[in-house]
């Protein structure tokens, strides 16, 4: 519920005191009243532009950095395999690296080829990191 006030000399803001308005000016402003009042918090948090830029940015960078240390992790070490008709990435996660758990050794090759899925065709060169 809200109630429309029309105060000469000053504008009412919903989110702080009221202050004086420029001359000849008259506002009405949608006021919360009732229930919408005590539902509301006390005081909230409100982001800037460049508060906004400063989240934005931090973000990408860190996952730029987590990337990066993705992509360098293996060393550039391991072995270039194709894929035979019929053959699957388990299949070549078990051959290949046979001392990692097969989840593992599929993630870890999908990770170094960037694959979307677990799904692969014959004749695609795979890189197989260094287990």
């Amino acid at each position: 519920m809200t109630a429309l006030t029309a105060i000469p000399g000053h504008v009412a803001t919903p989110w702080g005191p009221r202050r004086p308005a420029p001359r000849r000016s008259r506002h009405l402003v949608s006021v919360p009243t009732g229930p919408d009042v005590a539902a509301r918090p006390a005081s909230r948090v409100r982001l800037t532009r460049r508060g906004r830029l400063a989240i934005t940015t931090s973000t990408a960078l860190a996952a730029g950095v987590v990337g990066a240390s993705l992509a360098f992790a293996g060393g550039g070490s391991g072995q270039q395999v194709t894929v035979e008709p019929g053959q699957t990435l388990g299949q070549i996660a078990e051959a290949e690296m046979s001392g990692v758990p097969t989840h593992e050794a599929v993630n870890r090759i999908q990770l170094a080829n960037d694959l979307p899925s677990a799904h692969v065709h014959a004749g695609q060169e795979l890189l197989v990191p260094a287990s």
